[in-house]
Order: C-alpha cells, then sequence, then structure tokens
C-alpha cells in the first residue's frame, strides 16, 4: 500500500472536534501545525481541489506524506495548544504562510497592585509575564473577551476614583474584589491560558461546595455560574472558518520515556544554562516545561556568587543553589533536568547532584554541535535499544558517557531543542539587563555625592549615561534637585 493509500485511510478516521493537526513530509518531519473548529472538516480541505490555492499552500500540500492530530475540548483550548506546539517544534510552513503583522503575546504583570491584561507584538524584559506567540491576533483576543466572562480583569491600569464605565457595570472588571482576590483569579486565568482546564474546573467545584456548606450561598451561585461558562465554552465559536495536551499523546514525551528508561514521564522538565562575557556578570537560567509545554511561571535565574569564565564550575554552583533542600521544597522537585552542552558540562551537573545527595533525579545533556542527547554510563538511565531502532537511531559509546543520534525532525529532539533554547534565550536575556545596569552604574558610582536612590531616579528617567549627557539643566534639576544637578552636570560636561 503506497503513501497516499495510507493517509487516505487515516483521513476517514478524522473526528468532527476541535483539535490541533500536524502536517509531515517524507522524512516524517512536522511542516506545519494548525488548529481547527473541526478536525474533519479543516485537515480535508487540503487535499482537495488545489485551484484556489495561493502557490506556498499548494507547495505545502504537494510535501503532506502523514498527518495526526490531537482533539481538544474547545476551539479556545486549540488556539492556546497550536501556539506552544508552533514553538516547539518550529515547522517551516507556519513560518513560511503566516502573516507576521499578526504576531501577537498576552501580557500580565503580576508585580502589579492591580494587574491588567494587554495585547503586545514586541515583549521586552520588564518583569511581566508574556504568554505567546500566537499566529492569530483576532482569534486570541476574542477567546480573552469570552474568557473574561468568567476571569474578570482590567484591561488597563484602572485610575483611583475614576467613574465606572460599561465593563464595571456588567460584570468584567473586577471592582468588587481586594488586590489578592483579584489576583487570584488572574492565575486562574493563565492557568486556563496554559491548558489546565480540568484543575481549575476541580478546584472551583471545591470552593463552590466549601460555600455552600458555610451558607454562603450567593457566592455558591457565582461559582457555579463560572464553571457553567467554562463548560459552555465548548460552544463558542472563536476561528470562524486546551483541553491540556493529554500527556499520554505527547509522541516526544512518551519515546523519550522509553528510550533512556525513565520510571515515568517526566511531567516537570528543567533546563538550564550559563551566560557571561568573559567570566563578568555570570548568570544562569533555570526554565521549566510541565506536560512539555514552558511555564514561564516556574522560571528562576541565577546570577553566580563568583564571577569564573568556567562553564563548568558555573553550571555546579548553580545545580547545588537549585537542588538545596530549601529549594527542592519551595519548587518542587524535577522529573528530569536538561543540560545545555555535551559531556563536560553534564559531567560538573551530575558531580553537584551526587554531592549533595540527589542521586534519584534523571539528568541528561544535548551536545549543540550534532544535538546528541547525552547521558552518563552505569546511571540510573539506560538506553532502549528496541526504542532507539524503532527511531532509526544509533549510540556512540564512550568511557563514561553515551551519546544518542537521533534524526534532527524527531519530535524527542524537537522538544529538547525547544527547552534547551528557551534556556538559552533567558539567559542571555538577563546577562544583557545585567550588563547594561553595571554599564550605567559604574559610570554613575564615579559622581562623588550621588548615592544609590539618586542614581535609581537617575536610570529611570533619562535609561542611561548617553540619555542624561543629553536632557538639559531643567530636567536634571527637576529630578534630584539644584544641589545635586550641579554635580551631575559638572560630571558630565567632562564625559
Amino acid at each position: 500500500m503506497n503513501e497516499l493509500s495510507k493517509l487516505e485511510i487515516k483521513l476517514k478516521t478524522l473526528p468532527r472536534s476541535p483539535g490541533v493537526y500536524f502536517h509531515k513530509d517524507k522524512n516524517n518531519e512536522i511542516i506545519y501545525v494548525g488548529k481547527a473548529a473541526v478536525l474533519k472538516n479543516r485537515v480535508k480541505q487540503y487535499f482537495q481541489s488545489t485551484r484556489d490555492m495561493d502557490i506556498k499552500t499548494k507547495a505545502l500540500v504537494s510535501e503532506i506524506v502523514d498527518t495526526d492530530w490531537v482533539e481538544t475540548e474547545s476551539e479556545i483550548d486549540a488556539l492556546f495548544l497550536e501556539a506552544e506546539m508552533i514553538k516547539r517544534y518550529m515547522p517551516r510552513y507556519n513560518i513560511l504562510l503566516r502573516d507576521d503583522k499578526s504576531l501577537i503575546y498576552v501580557r500580565i504583570d503580576m508585580n502589579n497592585d492591580r494587574p491588567f491584561v494587554s495585547f503586545t507584538r514586541n515583549p521586552i524584559d520588564d518583569g511581566a509575564d508574556y504568554y505567546g506567540p500566537y499566529y492569530n491576533g483576532f482569534a486570541v483576543k476574542k477567546a480573552l473577551r469570552y474568557l473574561r466572562k468568567i476571569f474578570p480583569y482590567y484591561i488597563k491600569s484602572p485610575k483611583e476614583n475614576s467613574r465606572l464605565d460599561l465593563d464595571d457595570h456588567i460584570g468584567l472588571s473586577p471592582i468588587n474584589l481586594s488586590d489578592e482576590e483579584y489576583k487570584s483569579v488572574l492565575r486562574k486565568l493563565i492557568s486556563y491560558i496554559k491548558g489546565n482546564r480540568k484543575t481549575i474546573i476541580n478546584d472551583l467545584d471545591r470552593e463552590m461546595k466549601i460555600a455552600a456548606n458555610n451558607y454562603d450561598f450567593e457566592k455558591a451561585a457565582v461559582i457555579r455560574n463560572k464553571i457553567f461558562n467554562i463548560r459552555e465554552l465548548q460552544r463558542r465559536i472563536v476561528f470562524g472558518d486546551k483541553e491540556f495536551l493529554d500527556i499520554s499523546k505527547d509522541v516526544a514525551l512518551r519515546d523519550l520515556t522509553d528510550l533512556i528508561g525513565l520510571k515515568k514521564i517526566p511531567k516537570r522538565i528543567e533546563g538550564y544554562d550559563i551566560s557571561h562575557m568573559s567570566g563578568t556578570n555570570v548568570v544562569a537560567s533555570m526554565v521549566v516545561f510541565k506536560n512539555g509545554v514552558s511555564d514561564r511561571s516556574e522560571y528562576r535565574k541565577f546570577k553566580t556568587r563568583t564571577d569564573q569564565n568556567n562553564d563548568f564550575f558555573n553550571m555546579s554552583e548553580t545545580l547545588t543553589r537549585r537542588l538545596s533542600d530549601k529549594n527542592l521544597k519551595s519548587w518542587g522537585k524535577p522529573d528530569l533536568i536538561l543540560i545545555d552542552g555535551g559531556k563536560g558540562q553534564l559531567d560538573a551537573a551530575l558531580q553537584a547532584r551526587d554531592k549533595i545527595n540527589q542521586t534519584t533525579i534523571p539528568f541528561v545533556g544535548l551536545a549543540k554541535r550534532d544535538e546528541q542527547i547525552v547521558i552518563k554510563r552505569n546511571s540510573e538511565l539506560t538506553v532502549n535499544e528496541i526504542k532507539l531502532a524503532e527511531l532509526n537511531g544509533f549510540l556512540e559509546v564512550t568511557n563514561d558517557f553515551i551519546l544518542i543520534n537521533l534524526s534532527k525532525n524527531s519530535p524527542i529532539i524537537k522538544l529538547l531543542q525547544r527547552i534547551r533554547d528557551e534556556s538559552h534565550r533567558f539567559a542571555v536575556s538577563y546577562h544583557t539587563v545585567l550588563k547594561r545596569s553595571k554599564q550605567t552604574s559604574s559610570l554613575l558610582d564615579e559622581i562623588p555625592g550621588i548615592g544609590p536612590k539618586t542614581k535609581s531616579k537617575l536610570i529611570r528617567k533619562f535609561g542611561s549615561i548617553n540619555g542624561l549627557k543629553k536632557a538639559t539643566s531643567a530636567e536634571i534639576i527637576s529630578t534630584v534637585g539644584s544641589s545635586k544637578a550641579s554635580l551631575i552636570i559638572k560630571y558630565t560636561n567632562t564625559l
């Protein structure tokens, strides 16, 4: 039976539910990820007449050899799941076919007393949380409007003593909630965006029962309506034309578990990377993927206690701090740790793990050059050679390490690359912030009579020494006062 016949038979089993689909080429590489309100209708459109298709879509269709899909409970769930899968697999036709102007992120700054939900195309490292990117700005805005009826939120920073507007009157703004109650609502919204619909319903159901037992029937009724509205989301039309990805359906996680002999599917994977410039401003990143999906709220960053131009030493210090009893209790215990690097970096991390007696936590490395999965010989991990053959992989064995070679298009490699690249991005982002801060602070430190508070005001106001040099005397005086301004102006004139 040829490949086309197999695909035709497979397409007959497409469900009529919403979900996410994955088109693959002859090398089993995922070349396009899409979402659908009705999987059966949407996916079959690719294999009908190509007469009205544009050139790029025709090129995509000509390469499709196989298609897989994951069902979700609603179009909104499919929308959020699609974004995560595109970030993981980076399919080339998603890049080719999308309109960059529609790329959008959801921004929520939980550090504010009264956070608000907004949208942006350019996320920055400002301490806020960003979710996305989403490839259909219209759909994600529509989805958030539906969710706002369940989880009321502000769409701009609220002003004190301002008049009530329509959103306040119809219950879309949390005007009757305390700061902590409002943040609790936002945390539920964020959890839904990440796909934890069942957990939210279970939590709300528990809250409703507690309220009823306390004879607070009004509160119980409000919570009951929220549960009803969440279930009603299945009927909402978002796309017009997540339930969280079931971990057992995530091919990458399942195959990785079988391949390296993990005791269970790794629900929490942590990725680590080091960033510095010639041993200065040394930082480390910790990114967290739960059930194969990034969880930015769990990310952590480390500034090493001593700056050293030695990544093995820096990685060892980072893992020693992460796996301390205090942090294990506060942040939880990872099911798998991924180190960005090969044998040297992995060995340093394992030495740190073993030194503090956390030997039950499995570690793997991902070597950059050939994208090899690196594991330590005679460790708790063992390679399943039957699974390796099934994945068309092969091994390279040294005295101390096993190097697993898989296709660059393997779902396992795509998952580990996604985690590795995210840990690298997060580390470089933190290093850049520290470097810029130090550059600005070191110059301001040279001004006699200017303390930390004044320097902080100047940085907030002018951003940099260059900004300060361009400022007028009146602007500097209004910021720090005339006496300090004279010192600063005198100093900047010498630069």
